[in-house]
């Protein structure tokens, strides 16, 4: 092992290959920027330019290219709550109404050190337990995806506020419908698409995340007839409103370690990336916080927005794991660098750290100097990226609605997508003029998809019977850990009450 990293550290370290970081993550950073694009579309731009390289600087640059654009996918979302990519929406939910506090300085930089602290951890794990990783994502199967799955949805009531428990669980139920939209998992016959072909392959989850958050706040905001976002009720933050206190960064720390290993282990279990382990993070923190901080989740806490920038990076590294030591990939855009390492003529695998130490090792220690690289280079930025918010809602109204529309367009090149979109957005603005949540919606649609589908091979390999939930001791305990989690909340609430009850006759 040591052996391998040495020649993993020599390869990293020659001059080019460090060009290829700086520039990997530089456009990378800029393309996450631009709302709807995201790490797919990023890296799918570099493959032409790695055919002229070797395998090694061209994995690097690849790799450099996927982190930086999930760091810099945070910026659109806090600036102009219009998700960078689908691993940093959840950073919408409380890094925009940051934004709308004067506080965007803080947050990105809070964004930045999250990242970079995700990103590191990750890779030093990845270091140390890359190959026995291998064998921990291959002891998961589908009972236990489904048992995973369900416990991700009891994060449903970390979406919703006071009072809208009813309103998120129907939004969720609502986001699970709109997942079962395509071809059956078992069949593969087309179901709920209503003769129309450009449904057979479901509804877009950036479609669905661009129109309800991106599309559906410029409506909102013109309906009122105001814009938050505007010279005349923020000023350009300054670089003084960067700076966490003391108690502030005590406070986010925990959140920050806890996430960042919990989205990494969440990146190494294939197909469930980094979006799901956002999610799953921001739902774990809202549950662990004490109820002074947890009722400012979607308001502007720091600490929910430092769970999802850290798990999200962190499960990106962890989506190697199974890349590298499997050849499985872990996410969309694993999979294209998965097609990338086999144009190369490299079979990715348990051999590939035998057989190509120095692309092996050189990728994974590369991670490490690309989070470095990315932190010196936003931090200094920001000042300047958070003007944005100074821009006249005239301008930029039409850029998001822009934007938005181009990066839906750009992964399918179909003008069907821009009319459901715009279908979507009437639909989430009359949701939430009734005041429905649309994070749970967004849930239940990503869990939806692995629900199902790991539900049914557990069917078939269990014959029909639903005793595959307690088979397996790691199934048996998810369900466990779940339903503590569902019935958690009342038993405290029992408990208090009982107590209260009880205090008049003590004396």
């Amino acid at each position: 092992m040591f052996e391998g990293v040495f020649t993993g550290l020599s390869t990293a370290l020659m001059p080019f290959n460090l060009l290829m970081v700086v520039l990997g993550c530089f456009s990378g950073t800029f393309i996450g920027m631009l709302p709807g694009l995201g790490p797919i579309s990023a890296v799918a731009l570099m493959i032409p330019i790695t055919y002229t390289l070797d395998p090694s600087s061209g994995i690097i640059l690849m790799a450099g290219v996927y982190y930086g654009a999930v760091f810099g996918g945070s910026t659109s979302s806090i600036l102009i709550n219009a998700p960078g990519c689908a691993s940093t929406l959840v950073t919408t939910f409380d890094g925009y109404p940051l934004a709308q506090k004067n506080q965007a300085g803080k947050a990105l930089a809070l964004a930045a050190y999250a990242s970079f602290c995700g990103g590191t951890v990750g890779a030093i794990i990845l270091i140390f337990a890359a190959p026995a990783l291998a064998s921990v994502s291959l002891s998961f199967q589908s009972s236990d995806y489904f048992a995973l799955m369900l416990l991700g949805l009891t994060s449903v009531a970390a979406f919703s506020g006071k009072g809208q428990v009813i309103k998120s669980m129907l939004m969720t139920v609502f986001g699970l419908m709109i997942a079962t939209v395509g071809n059956d998992v078992i069949t593969g016959a087309p179901r709920y698409t209503f003769g129309q072909m450009d449904l057979v392959d479901g509804v877009s989850f950036l479609l669905l995340a661009m129109a309800t958050f991106a599309l559906a706040e410029v409506m909102m905001t013109i309906m009122r007839g105001k814009m938050y976002a505007n010279s005349e009720t923020m000023q350009p933050v300054a670089l003084s409103s960067m700076k966490l206190s003391m108690s502030e960064v005590k406070e986010v720390a925990p959140t920050v370690a806890r996430s960042s290993v919990f989205g990494f282990i969440v990146g190494v279990l294939p197909g469930a990336g980094a979006t799901i382990a956002s999610f799953l993070a921001y739902g774990l923190e809202r549950n662990l916080a004490p109820l002074r901080l947890r009722k400012m989740f979607g308001k502007g806490a720091l600490r929910g927005l430092a769970a999802p920038e850290s798990a999200n990076n962190a499960a990106s590294t962890g989506s190697f794991v199974p890349l590298l030591t499997l050849g499985i990939p872990g996410s969309g855009t694993t999979a294209i660098m998965l097609g990338a390492l086999i144009a190369y003529g490299i079979q990715p695998g348990p051999r590939l750290y035998l057989d190509h130490p120095d692309i092996f090792w050189s990728v994974i220690i590369s991670m490490y100097f690309g989070n470095l690289v990315l932190l010196i280079l936003n931090l200094p930025l920001i000042p300047y990226i958070s003007r944005l918010l100074a821009i006249p809602p005239q301008i930029l109204n039409p850029l998001i609605i822009f934007f938005s529309i181009i990066g839906v367009y750009l992964v399918s090149f179909n003008t069907f997508d821009i009319q459901m979109m715009v279908f979507i957005t009437l639909m989430a603005v009359g949701l939430k003029m009734l005041d429905f949540p649309m994070a749970p919606m967004l849930l239940g649609f990503i869990l939806g998809g692995m629900l199902e589908k790991n539900l049914s091979r557990a069917l078939v390999v269990s014959d029909g019977s639903f005793d595959f939930l307690w088979n397996r001791p790691l199934t048996l305990s998810i369900m466990c850990a779940t339903i503590t989690i569902l019935l958690l909340p009342g038993v405290i609430s029992f408990i208090k009450r009982i107590g209260s009850k009880g205090l008049p006759g003590a004396d």
